[in-house]
């Protein structure tokens, strides 16, 4: 199925864009602009970027913001700088400057060093002006209320942390591959405390989501209803299953199948695809040898879909 196949549903436009997003922009004003390009007020995006970052944002469009929140599990990568010798209050350049050190003896070598022991397996506390809800609240709301919580680590998965140095002292660029959740800011911080001062931030740049990459997003100002990408090729991160006419039917109701007779391999989610290209649900694992509807897009005619979430 072509992208602008995926523009063409009777429902009106169905499919995801890949934006690179500006910076100065909330993902939210991104979803606002978004609604006015596709003519759609069903916009969603999966994994919310900083105003002040840049890079991909995916952004869902009509039914298809039922399937975003398989798109933000995936990994992702940044690059971006850390400043030695400063710390803040929002841990990037954004923020308020809460405390100073003179970091000038430290070398690559030792930038390089705790780099690597932020790398695997860690644990992360998010912050303050983080998105997570803790009783009910958003930390960022909670923050501008000039509250301060406790939050307990989050475990998250650093697969890179490559460090190399620029023309100006105490100033360290990055790159960064990691799983989904994982606060880069809260890893230039956390590098700044362990090579004996502070740190925080800067130039974010998010570069891939999953095999999604800054060399095909666009930024809002190109953005056409023709970039629009079909739902079976926006969801390629997904293992794929081709069901026949008869499975077709079955998927539609969001009925349970056999994983060994559906194909499927691996552990899931299962993107459901029938013959004629188009993503009619993702399942997921029933706990047994079966699958079952995790999001129904393609409902059969009378049956209920089941609903994603998407930030509107």
């Amino acid at each position: 199925m072509s992208a602008a196949q995926g523009v063409l549903s009777g429902s009106g436009p169905l499919g995801m864009a890949v934006v690179d997003k500006e910076p100065g922009m909330t993902s939210h004003d991104v979803v606002a602009r978004c609604r006015r390009i596709f003519g759609e007020r069903r916009i969603g995006h999966a994994g919310t970027l900083d105003p002040d970052a840049t890079g991909v944002l995916l952004v869902g469009v009509g039914r298809f913001t039922r399937v975003l929140r398989f798109l933000g599990d995936t990994g992702k990568a940044y690059v971006g700088q850390v400043v030695l010798g400063t710390a803040t209050s929002t841990l990037d350049a954004s923020g308020e400057v809460t405390g100073r050190w003179d970091m000038s003896h430290v070398g690559l070598d030792e930038v390089r060093a705790a780099a690597a022991c932020l790398t695997g397996r860690i644990e992360q506390v998010p912050p303050m002006v983080s998105a997570v809800k803790i009783d009910g609240r958003r930390l960022h709301e909670l923050a501008r209320a000039g509250l301060e919580v406790d939050r307990p680590p989050r475990p998250v998965v650093v697969d890179r942390f490559d460090v190399a140095p620029t023309a100006e002292p105490g100033v360290f660029e990055i790159e960064v591959d990691c799983s989904a959740g994982t606060y880069i800011r809260v890893l230039a911080a956390d590098l700044g405390v362990m090579l004996g001062g502070g740190a925080h931030l800067r130039g974010l740049r998010r570069t891939r989501v999953g095999s999604f990459s800054v060399a095909e997003a666009r930024k809002l100002g190109e953005l056409h209803p023709e970039h629009l990408l079909a739902p079976a090729d926006a969801i390629r991160d997904l293992a794929r299953v081709d069901v026949d006419a008869a499975a077709a039917v079955r998927v539609r109701h969001g009925l349970g199948l056999d994983r060994v007779r559906a194909g499927a391999t691996g552990s899931g989610p299962w993107a459901m695809v029938d013959d004629a290209g188009r993503l009619l649900a993702v399942y997921g694992p029933d706990g047994t040898d079966g699958m079952k509807a995790a999001c129904v897009l393609e409902p059969a005619v009378g049956a209920g879909a089941g609903a994603g979430t998407a930030d509107e």
